[in-house]
């Protein structure tokens, strides 16, 4: 139950609607280079206070809805009834198998029997109008995270959405006006970013081990050839078709979500532009011919996302990220999470480290032996339950204390459509055969503030 005052500045549906309709400035996704160009650079009138620096209303418990329950939503589950002080009360999705086994953990976990919603794919909206949920998580298929975020903050609800939190411009800025206008937040969920390396990169950055930062390297380079071919493991096609419709990166965030922290973008730097070339679309295509039977219906399809899209992103300070994107050719795992500087640089993948004075003789140093600068959340919680090496609790932990203890969340709609933006415009830009695109500054110029993020200290538990 919620404790206290009223989440502050609450504004009517129908006039955060009509604003959202004024907002203007549609990017389709088949727009034409010089509407595009527009748009990237078209700042859309303000429509309430920033959301820098707002603290979410403190609560006794978080009451959860989770909307998507398939692989994703599914495991996530768990972790959030591994977290003390909250309460799941609502489920949806629209295979009714999995929301009753979902609801049968919530059952198990000791909690009340939370409330089903499974008529349809839009039986979302029912939930989000309950009134007594204080945030949902949606892990849905991208193509409706836009909608669903935006429903939640039109009914008063804060959201996290699965990465990408939208795929156009005019989404991403809809969906910042939105949480300025229902003062509600609506959040990435970048669950690299709480990773152990991540972590202590971040802290030893901010502590000046690697000098004056000068660049970073992200990437999503995953073989999932044989998961976008798996009726089994996604809900129909729907992740593999978005290879017929874009040429650009497609799943951004893992790789600059850290980066974007370490450098402190929207804290004192921003994104200011993206240039990015892509590969040949030719794997997807060479798996199906060697693997799926003549009948299969992807011998329909026709694909035309690059394998490896390779982007360069500049900062306000000068700074260069570089951004990779490549699940559809044979190679190991790597989100290549790098950071350079004046006195050194670290790599992952394997994981190394060679800064000034400790290393010499240009041979790599072990970065385990930087353990001290774990961030408190790795040193309180070493083994920490859930996939992923354990981000994925450290992510809902960390949420669910800011929302209990009304803390500012790590990270907010800013981040969200910053670490997104590079989908619509890597696009935009392999189209134009490389021509440089400008990323928004989504928070109309408050970067240039520092304000604290993810490298938080940790907070009394009162």
């Amino acid at each position: 139950m919620n404790d206290a005052v009223p989440e502050q500045h609450e504004v009517s549906r129908r006039s955060v609607l009509g604003a959202a309709g004024a907002a203007g400035a549609g990017l389709a996704l088949g727009a034409t280079p010089a509407a595009a160009e527009e748009v990237s650079a078209r700042e859309p009138r303000r429509q309430g206070g920033t959301m820098i620096g707002v603290p979410f209303q403190r609560r006794s418990a978080v009451r959860v809805a989770l909307i998507g329950l398939g692989n994703r939503g599914g495991a996530m589950i768990e972790l959030y009834l591994a977290v003390p002080g909250v309460k799941v009360v609502a489920l949806c999705d629209p295979v009714r198998a999995k929301a009753e086994r979902a609801a049968a953990k919530v059952v198990a976990a000791g909690q009340p029997a939370p409330a089903v919603y499974v008529h349809g794919d839009h039986d979302y909206e029912q939930l989000l109008k309950r009134g007594d949920i204080d945030f949902a998580h949606v892990a849905t298929p991208w193509d409706s995270h836009f909608e669903i975020a935006k429903s939640a903050l039109l009914n008063g609800v804060h959201v996290g959405v699965e990465c990408p939190v939208a795929l156009q411009l005019d989404q991403l800025w809809d969906l910042v006006n939105l949480s300025e206008r229902t003062r509600r937040h609506c959040m990435q969920l970048e669950n690299c970013c709480y990773g152990r390396n991540e972590m202590r990169v971040l802290r030893m950055a901010h502590a000046g081990k690697f000098g004056d930062l000068l660049h970073g390297a992200g990437a999503y380079n995953h073989d999932l050839r044989g998961l976008m071919f798996d009726p089994a493991y996604y809900e129909g096609p729907w992740r593999r078709l978005w290879h017929t419709r874009l040429r650009g990166d497609l799943y951004p965030n893992h790789g600059f979500g850290p980066v974007a922290n370490y450098m402190d973008l929207n804290r004192g730097d921003r994104a200011v532009s993206i240039v990015s070339v892509g590969s040949p679309s030719l794997g997807l295509a060479q798996y199906r011919a060697a693997n799926m039977p003549a009948g299969d219906p992807s011998w329909k399809e026709t694909y035309i996302e690059s394998d490896r899209t390779i982007s360069l992103v500049q900062t306000a300070r000068g700074r260069v990220i570089r951004l990779e994107h490549d699940v559809s050719t044979p190679h190991p795992y790597s989100r290549i999470n790098s950071l350079g500087g004046t006195l050194g640089l670290f790599e992952d993948y394997p994981e190394r480290i060679y800064i000034e004075p400790d290393h010499k003789n240009d041979e790599w140093g072990d970065f385990s032996k930087y353990a001290e600068w774990d961030h408190w959340l790795w040193k309180e919680h070493a083994n920490p339950p859930g996939g992923h090496g354990g981000m994925d609790y450290m992510l809902v932990f960390r949420l669910m204390q800011c929302m209990r203890l009304g803390l500012v969340p790590d990270f907010d709609v800013y981040d969200a459509a910053t670490w997104t933006s590079p989908v619509p415009l890597s696009n935009l830009s392999i189209k134009q055969h490389g021509m440089p695109q400008r990323i928004p500054d989504f928070t109309r110029g408050e970067w240039k503030k520092p304000r604290p993020g993810m490298d938080s200290e940790k907070p009394a538990e009162v």
